[in-house]
């Protein structure tokens, strides 16, 4: 048995953040009930069409799901969310702040009405405070929490090239629900938490605010390099390939100044002897590293620094990246079905001896709108009524 089956997660959402978090915990066997909107569903469902014409955000976060259409202005939909809630362990929502309050769902009426519901509600700013009804999508969450004005060049502030606050948020979502549910096995009562983005991402900022706020200054924008240690980051090789490499203390320092750079002396120079001196005299010390390494071709560098015990990678591509060989040697790929075929799909990083995570399918929108009514106890002619006004919807 996988942890968390016997456990059931509904789960009001969209985008990112509270996908990634329902995915993982259908990964460890909860079922997980994804409400969607009527016809088009969850509106990361057409972001893009590139994996055989559906979303890549969507198949990415949404596999192992049930899929129910319900309209939640009306009062049918809403009765069948409070029968879903009544047999329900957990319920996520990451809608716009105030809208599930609006609707009637909001915490404190759930609490009343469901003990041991463990609520989860996510957020881009939390739920009071000036900015309350602040519009949040990730871009702006990385330049609120400081993210964008560490990440670039000198001259071009860049954000994260995935969605690092929606995925910060959904992480904090995921553990605190299952820290909830061991809570519950102690106290038998449910919980309320609530995770906002700026405040997740914020937590993974900790090194650039402590280093600015005790340092005194920012730390510099520097591109592939690292703002506060040298080397580490790319240097070109001589077939014209970029190597990276990281020295982490002084003895790596000692292998490479002797052992590949080809010059000794250069451990034991005061101007690089530390590497606050290093990071001081980085001008000085990069075209030393740089003239060295251009005797190598990037293959050859990567294997000298490979036998010094110095950390080194390439600069892979994405098709690079899904055909790496130690993914490839630990068997990590998996085929998922979707509406539109099998893809493949990485195994969730922790892995359990034991078991498996689960890997089921994508649903399209609706797919289990009669399996879960039925379980919840509607009759075949209001199921079909049901299935009539969904064709309307469409329409």
């Amino acid at each position: 048995m996988r942890p968390l089956e016997g456990i059931t997660v509904v789960s009001l959402e969209q985008a990112v953040a509270a996908p990634f978090a329902s995915r993982q915990l259908a990964d460890l066997g909860a079922r997980v009930i994804k409400i969607e909107r009527p016809g088009s569903g969850d509106f990361a469902r057409h972001y893009d069409g590139t994996v055989n014409g559906q979303s890549s955000h969507f198949v990415w976060i949404n596999r192992s799901k049930e899929s129910i259409e319900l309209d939640l202005k009306s009062e049918e939909g809403k009765e069948v969310l409070h029968r879903l809630l009544a047999e329900a362990d957990v319920f996520i929502q990451n809608l716009a702040p105030g809208a599930v309050d609006r609707l009637g769902f909001g915490a404190e009426a759930l609490q009343e009405q469901y003990n041991d519901l463990i609520i989860c509600g996510i957020s881009g700013y939390g739920k009071d405070g000036p900015y309350l009804s602040k519009k949040a999508y990730d871009l702006l969450i990385q330049c609120e929490a400081g993210l964008v004005s560490i990440t670039g060049t000198e001259e071009t502030p860049s954000k994260a090239g995935i969605s690092v606050a929606d995925i910060a948020a959904g992480m904090y979502a995921y553990s605190g629900i299952l820290t909830a549910i061991i809570q519950r096995s102690k106290t038998g009562k449910g919980s309320v938490l609530e995770v906002s983005m700026l405040e997740a991402l914020g937590e993974w900022m900790g090194y650039p605010l402590y280093y600015s706020k005790y340092g005194g200054k920012e730390p510099a924008r520097t591109g592939a390099s690292h703002a506060t240690i040298y080397p580490y980051g790319p240097f070109p090789a001589k077939d014209g390939k970029q190597v990276f490499l990281s020295i982490q203390n002084e003895r790596e320092w000692q292998r490479l100044c002797e052992k590949v750079i080809g010059d000794d002396t250069l451990a034991i120079d005061v101007r690089f002897d530390t590497n606050t001196e290093r990071v001081r005299h980085k001008s000085e010390l990069k075209p030393i590293i740089e003239n060295a390494f251009k005797q190598y071709t990037a293959e050859q560098l990567t294997e000298l620094l490979e036998q010094e015990k110095i950390a080194n990678a390439r600069l892979n591509t994405m098709e690079e990246f899904a055909d790496h060989p130690q993914l490839k040697a630990r068997n990590r790929w998996r085929d998922v079905e979707t509406p539109a075929g099998q893809i493949k799909a990485l195994l969730p990083p922790a892995t359990f001896d034991g078991f498996e995570a689960r890997m089921d399918p994508i649903p399209h929108v609706g797919q289990h709108n009669e399996k879960i009514l039925r379980e919840l106890g509607y009759s075949d002619l209001q199921i079909a009524e049901y299935g009539k006004e969904k064709v309307e919807d469409r329409k």
